[in-house]
């Protein structure tokens, strides 16, 4: 297992009374054994660790893992009622939410004397607080992201299209030694500012038009998450009025992050500024998300999250006003949550930026 990461299974051990669990989802798998193959399923017990793989990646799996018994199987979901039933396990947990009903009936007839427990999205959260490793790899690939952007903001002018923007974004960013993108790029100007998911379009930039480019990029696994607002030109006053708004609740809230603060108060302070200047209607989504493996993962900031802060949590603070039929601002930073309060891992000067 990857530094000693199993432990982080063992309130799961305890709490479902559990000899063994089955993981199935591949983030989970990768995140506690090392495997980055695309087939492949982990059964993990308090002392000892499985990895079931096909030929395909074997070699693969011995090279990427340690301290785990490497299985090749034939018929992945006999081989491991096979190994289920050779273990002599009774409660072996399992990631609901990543099993469908099919593979569960399946296994529940070939081991009637095994109790399968399910275990919701729980299991995501051994993922939220990073470690050492993780933290230096999702740093250097915001870098990389960030100076990505920085290089191809000359081609970012009246005439060029959104999928120009986006096309020419993802290109820079492989040349840098990117895996790939981590979301389809949100490059939306003008009046498309105003959905806050606004894919790139070929809709052409327009003097005048603010530019929300929402962009991140995958290495090592891991993956970016940054936003930034441009401006072609001298922005018309309501549009520097938001803009100005939307950096302000997005500064706030990065200088509030302390560890131990639930992450609903934290979107509730920056979601009660915008109020407060009379554009809280225009901002619907939370003020943030997990990063890690997974563009989305836990914990959540918003109104409804019950996660307190903890150190080693990265999280996106990215407050957004979108107003129809006028256009929008959305300022985004990746923050890792330190012992007496964060660090901003993205880059790019969120200062408003004319071309």
């Amino acid at each position: 297992m990857i530094n000693n990461r199993q432990t982080r299974l063992d309130r799961f051990f305890q709490e479902y009374g559990l000899d063994a669990i089955l993981f199935t989802n591949l983030l989970n798998t990768r995140y506690l054994s090392g495997f980055s193959g695309s087939e492949g399923v982990l059964l993990v017990a308090p002392d000892q660790a499985w990895l079931l793989c096909d030929s395909r990646y074997t070699i693969q799996a011995a090279a990427e893992t340690s301290c785990i018994e490497i299985r090749q199987f034939k018929d992945k979901k006999q081989d491991l009622i096979s190994l289920i039933t050779e273990k002599e396990f009774q409660r072996v947990g399992f990631e609901s939410a990543y099993v469908s009903v099919a593979f569960y009936a399946d296994f529940s007839e070939a081991l009637p004397d095994v109790q399968l427990v399910a275990i919701a999205d729980e299991l995501d959260q051994i993922r939220a607080v990073k470690d050492s490793l993780e933290l230096e790899t999702m740093a250097a690939v915001a870098k990389m992201a960030s100076d990505s952007l920085q290089s191809v903001i000359p081609l970012i002018r009246p005439g060029v299209s959104e999928q120009q923007v986006a096309r020419e974004l993802e290109i820079e960013m492989l040349r840098r030694g990117a895996e790939g993108k981590s979301f389809d790029f949100i490059v939306a100007s003008g009046e498309r500012g105003a959905m806050p998911h606004g894919r790139a379009s070929e809709k052409l930039l327009s003097a005048g038009e603010l530019v929300t480019i929402d962009f991140g990029a995958v290495m090592n696994g891991y993956c970016s998450d940054e936003t930034v607002t441009l401006a072609l030109g001298q922005p018309a006053p309501q549009c520097r009025e938001i803009y100005d708004i939307v950096k302000a609740a997005h500064d706030m809230a990065i200088a509030a992050i302390r560890p131990g603060m639930h992450c609903r108060d934290l979107d509730a302070l920056a979601r009660g500024f915008i109020e407060s200047c009379g554009y809280g209607k225009f901002f619907g989504h939370g003020l943030g998300h997990g990063v890690g493996l997974e563009i989305h993962e836990k914990p959540t900031v918003s109104p409804r999250s019950d996660t307190v802060l903890q150190e080693g949590m990265v999280v996106t603070i990215e407050p957004g006003i979108y107003i129809p039929d006028m256009g929008g601002v959305r300022i985004e930073d990746t923050v890792a949550v330190t012992s007496d309060g964060s660090r901003i891992i993205t880059c790019c000067n969120k200062d408003l930026m004319v071309l």
